[in-house]
């Protein structure tokens, strides 16, 4: 009977002594990402399109990375031909499916989908897919480096199984501290 009392007495001193697991740390895909963090302006031209009118585009973007360093998380305001818009952005890199992440919202009423990421060299395309006012869609926004403080990008959209339209194309450039 004292043996058990012993045990019970000495077990939780034992489990707590055992160290904490560690964090998981960000791997060398995540690390990519850091050409993403910072104050960014905009500049594009919106083609005409059951989207919107044509026209252009600017805006400013603050991305930092979140708690963790897992993700970059984006804050956008700027103006476009449909009005003034803001956008809140997360990029990540998921293991299990060994694509980079991006997932957004927006003041636009657009539906939040998840859409996935490859790199090859400078050029990063990232592809999604919804529905919106009862339709299938497919996106691609491919983003190519300039430099360390440049990029252009494009945004296509595929809606009712057809072929990929140009929606808006442009520049961003880092903003120097």
């Amino acid at each position: 009977m004292r043996l058990i009392a012993l045990a019970l007495l000495v077990a939780p001193s034992l489990l707590s002594a055992q160290a904490a697991p560690q964090q998981p740390k960000p791997g060398p895909e995540v690390q990519k990402l850091a050409m993403f963090a910072g104050k960014w302006t905009e500049n594009g031209e919106a083609k005409a399109s059951a989207m919107g009118p044509a026209g252009k585009m600017t805006s400013t973007s603050n991305c930092e990375w979140f708690s963790g360093g897992f993700y970059i998380v984006c804050r956008t305001t700027g103006t476009s031909p449909a009005g003034p818009g803001q956008s809140l952005g997360i990029l990540g890199y998921s293991t299990e499916r060994q694509k980079y992440t991006y997932y957004g919202i927006d003041n636009s009423g657009m539906p939040a989908e998840p859409a996935y990421g490859t790199v090859t060299g400078n050029t990063w395309v990232f592809e999604g897919e919804g529905k919106f006012g009862g339709q299938s869609y497919k996106s691609r926004y491919t983003i190519t480096i300039v430099s360390p403080d440049e990029y252009t990008y494009r945004y296509e959209l595929a809606a009712g199984g057809q072929a990929f339209a140009l929606m808006g194309e442009g520049n961003a450039k880092k903003v120097k501290a």
